[in-house]
């Protein structure tokens, strides 16, 4: 589990040209049309070895100047509420507008760290000209430049110290956290599972507002479900309701032990499936993937699923060790067996290997294909063990740990998961001095 930073801000400012820069990904569409569709807008970073989670709020709401600034009021409300942190981005080209202003009221009543980010800052005469937002009356600002870079780490140095450390919980019994996109079945999953009708359920995407806990205990298993409301795109989300969906599922994600990615079959696994998987992933928890309304499916052959498989492999490369069941909460098909499978994925996240046996197997596999030579070094690989941490970590000692690339770190990887059932879990794989 991490923190969560909310960049905020009217558009064009250069909130998503900054949210990739943190995320290390050109995830978010940058464009110089205010307002324009982003398909991803919440990532990890990290800085200064603290991890974060990154939400981008701008940009979806498309009307009139007047309706925006009622809209943008309640999204930066709604941000303040979640986040731990905000980052308030403005923009040195246009100075101070009546926009920033009623933002920045919002923001002096607000006990969170608030970062007033001022940007497009790219030479010394536009750092003079700075000093005009200290009106806004948010104290000290940060010049910075999203697209090239200046500047983001004194944003970056301050914004880590005043977030809260914060430790991965382990409550007494498993979390499993329902995530998808809105209207994908994720609360007749549950409904199906402790056989009542505990959500509304209704063909209108959006129905679930919040994320709702329901402990399970049935057949052996006893863990806590939590429904989530729908993740969907950013171009999406009119509503302030669903934004704040948006905040609490990313949330009900870093708070789980395992996510069960519901997607549905006749849309298949699309950009923004793919990036509630891989937030998942970055926030190292296991997941499982239902691919739900498979009785809707038409056409379907004998390698059809086989197909589908395949398809969704590709889409998440190199992670690949990922169950995949194919599922009709309709008619109740494979639910038990998706819920025996989750169980599975929170034994393979808790599993800890004893280090003599984990030198025992892996050591001979490391002397019969050895890291390649890298600029004349060969590297000796001579102790290995699993880091004390919630999640599956393994350090690799060695006399020259800056030369081993990533491939053959990915080539260790595979060989734990074929030596040991790590399925469903995400592996962090550390090269250390010996």
């Amino acid at each position: 589990m991490s923190a969560i930073v909310a960049i905020v801000g009217r558009p064009n400012v250069g909130k998503s040209t900054f949210f990739n820069r943190l995320i290390q990904r050109r995830e978010a569409i940058v464009d110089a049309v205010s307002g324009v569709t982003r398909d991803r807008h919440y990532g990890k970073s990290d800085w200064n070895g603290k991890e974060f989670s990154v939400i981008d709020t701008g940009g979806y709401v498309v009307g009139s100047d007047d309706v925006f600034e009622k809209e943008i009021d309640r999204q930066v409300e709604l941000a303040i509420e979640e986040a731990d942190a905000i980052i308030f981005m403005v923009d040195i080209e246009t100075g101070v507008t009546g926009m920033d202003e009623d933002v920045a009221k919002l923001l002096r009543r607000v006990k969170k760290p608030v970062f007033l980010a001022v940007n497009k800052v790219d030479n010394a005469k536009r750092a003079e000209d700075a000093v005009e937002f200290y009106s806004l009356g948010l104290g000290e600002y940060y010049t910075l430049s999203s697209i090239n870079g200046g500047g983001t780490g004194d944003l970056l140095d301050a914004l880590v110290e005043e977030l809260p450390d914060v430790v991965e919980e382990k409550s007494e019994l498993p979390r499993f956290a329902v995530v998808g996109r809105p209207n994908a079945g994720k609360s007749s999953f549950i409904n199906a599972l402790i056989g009542e009708e505990r959500y509304i359920v209704t063909d209108i995407a959006g129905t679930t507002r919040d994320s709702i806990d329901t402990k399970y205990n049935r057949y052996g298993f006893e863990f806590n479900l939590v429904d989530t409301a729908g993740i969907r795109r950013k171009s999406k989300v009119k509503e302030d309701l669903e934004f704040y969906s948006v905040m609490r599922s990313v949330r009900a994600i870093e708070h789980c032990d395992v996510c069960i990615l519901m997607l549905d079959a006749t849309r298949g696994f699309d950009g923004q499936v793919e990036n509630i998987f891989w937030l998942a992933q970055r926030n190292h928890k296991g997941i499982v993937i239902l691919v739900n309304k498979w009785d809707l499916v038409e056409d379907k052959e004998t390698n059809t699923i086989k197909h589908y498989t395949q398809r969704i492999k590709k889409a998440i490369e190199p992670f690949t060790d990922v169950p995949i069941l194919f599922v009709s909460v309709l008619t109740k098909q494979r639910i038990f067996k998706a819920i025996e499978t989750a169980v599975e994925v929170y034994n393979n996240r808790n599993r800890k290997i004893i280090t003599r046996k984990f030198n025992e197997v892996m050591l001979p596999i490391i002397e019969n294909y050895p890291p390649p030579a890298y600029k004349g070094k060969f590297v000796k690989i001579k102790f290995c063990t699993q880091l004390p941490t919630p999640y599956p970590q393994f350090a690799f000692f060695c006399n020259l740990p800056q030369y081993v690339r990533e491939p053959y770190k990915r080539y260790l990887e595979n060989k734990i998961r074929e030596e040991f059932d790590f399925s469903g879990v995400p592996i962090t794989v550390f090269m250390r001095k010996k």
